[in-house]
């Protein structure tokens, strides 16, 4: 049974579903989850990256908001764990979470998607794709609520 589930977060409503899955495994497996936000201060333009200190400081106070409330869940549903910033200077977020699993050692990846298709999924890319495609660890996607066209 999976008794370490790592839960990447990221405020979204799919990432919020993810979490309550997660929660109910751990009750049901005697586990404890790590809730992860990857704050990656290098943000894409055209041509490269680009690094602001203010961009910064505002990702990470809303990556430390993130995991309050993902903190609050848990508690409010007795499950034990640790909520993480983890810094992100590489341009793809999948990568910290799958080195972090690797290193926790995770047992289970529950991760929130919002299961675009076609060319929003292209355009917007998609995290939860690169961890399912990439990682050894065993991943649960938990699809959020139907986005409305």
């Amino acid at each position: 049974m999976y008794k370490r589930i790592l839960v990447p977060v990221d405020g979204s409503e799919p990432s919020s579903h993810g979490l309550k899955e997660a929660v109910k495994i751990a009750k049901a497996a005697g586990g404890t989850i790590r809730v992860v936000h990857v704050v990656n201060e290098f943000q894409p333009v055209r041509g490269g990256l680009s690094y602001s200190p203010d961009l910064e400081i505002g990702l990470r106070a809303h990556g430390q908001k993130i995991l309050t409330e993902a903190r609050t869940e848990l508690e409010k549903n007795g499950v034990d764990g640790e909520a993480v910033l983890l810094d992100g200077a590489a341009l793809h977020t999948g990568d910290h979470i799958i080195e972090y699993a690797k290193r926790w050692p995770a047992d289970l990846i529950v991760i929130g998607t919002h299961g675009r298709r076609g060319l929003k999924r292209l355009v917007l890319g998609s995290d939860a794709e690169y961890v399912v495609r990439t990682t050894p660890v065993p991943v649960l996607l938990v699809r959020g609520p139907a986005e409305s066209k």
